[in-house]
């Protein structure tokens, strides 16, 4: 869900998205910039420095403007890397409990244990509910490789594209977090370091079965992939009947900015279809991130039920991956189904597919 990892987890374009109340609160606070919904989009981000220490000597306490008054903490047992990036601050370590970590601003983006509860969910329960099997598929951020291994147990797949902006995520998760980035190897993956809203925005219209926005939470450069117009590239980008899925943070957190998320999504995918799943990961905040999924019109106007699997993942014979551990047909119905704060806050905003 990162810059690079973990996707749209901190802006509201769409790596590090996250924040929310209950139905009944006082009037939310509104951005003072044009990037209007998101009021986190001109927070800078932090670095590590801020967070290692925080809570204790030799902890990572990830303390973060987005969700204040808590923090995850991770006991640091060893430094793997610790550097900058032109676009962020990169940071690697390693913990008894979950194995390799990765953090990015000061924000855990992925670790060993728990990755594939957000990778699968963000990657299996878009393409799964597509009415007909995806031949071609781009993923934006996600440098980590996570998602591309997830995309990959699909066979019917021919091209697999991934705009990732920041190369030393790419590096770093091929040195630290390997069974992640092996998602890198498959021979249809075109890697492509670079910046993730041009690449959309250069795109030929109708290129595209499914984008998947792997992005990190909606703060300082990361807010661009949670706006107005980089929705619109994609809603251009995507065939009839194709279908976007981004990060959209956590309805304990921040279910305003996913409200808003939305609003925008259903005045940019008029005629399609809107649904908002989630997935339970303990190191990411309160322990729940959800995804937007939209789908544009196909070409007899149907649109996709996302709550409902239509197949389930068939790598190619000769893929040598490891069973999913956490998706399932099962899971994939489950993941819609909203506590009713979240249902009510948002069920006005989405739109049920045709099948």
């Amino acid at each position: 869900r990162g810059r690079g990892a973990r996707g749209l987890r901190d802006a509201i374009s769409l790596r590090a998205l996250r924040v929310r109340a209950l139905r009944v609160r006082a009037p939310r606070r509104r951005a003072t910039t044009a990037r209007g919904m998101n009021k986190y989009a001109d927070d800078a981000p932090q670095s590590a420095d801020k967070c290692i220490g925080a809570c204790g000597e030799g902890w990572l306490c990830e303390v973060s403007e987005m969700w204040k008054g808590q923090a995850m903490s991770l006991k640091i047992d060893e430094e793997l890397f610790r550097g900058r990036s032109e676009f962020q601050d990169v940071y690697v370590f390693k913990n008894s409990a979950y194995g390799n970590v990765l953090v990015l601003d000061g924000v855990i983006q992925a670790t060993e244990r728990d990755e594939f509860a957000y990778q699968e969910m963000i990657t299996h329960l878009p393409l799964c509910a597509l009415n007909e099997e995806p031949k071609r598929v781009l993923v934006v951020g996600g440098g980590d490789g996570g998602v591309l291994r997830e995309v990959t147990r699909h066979g019917s797949i021919e091209r697999i594209e991934i705009a990732e902006i920041d190369g030393m995520v790419v590096e770093m998760s091929k040195k630290f977090l390997p069974s992640m980035a092996v998602g890198f190897d498959d021979a249809r993956v075109e890697v492509n370091i670079c910046d993730g809203i041009k690449y959309v925005g250069d795109a030929e219209e109708g290129t595209y079965d499914a984008i998947i926005v792997d992005s990190s939470d909606p703060i300082g450069p990361a807010s661009v992939l949670f706006e107005e117009a980089f929705f619109k590239k994609m809603h251009r980008a995507l065939k009839p009947g194709g279908v976007v899925c981004t990060q959209a943070e956590c309805v304990w957190l921040h279910i305003d900015l996913i409200e808003d998320l939305a609003k925008m999504c259903k005045g940019i995918f008029v005629g399609g279809s809107m649904a908002y799943g989630y997935t339970t990961i303990p190191t990411y905040p309160s322990g729940q991130i959800g995804f937007m999924m939209c789908s544009k019109p196909a070409a007899d106007g149907s649109t996709v039920d996302f709550t409902k699997a239509k197949r389930f993942p068939r790598p190619a014979d000769e893929s040598a991956l490891k069973p999913m551990r956490y998706y399932n047909p099962q899971v994939h119905a489950a993941a819609f189904v909203l506590p009713e704060f979240a249902r009510a806050a948002l069920e006005p905003h989405l739109v049920p597919g045709s099948k």
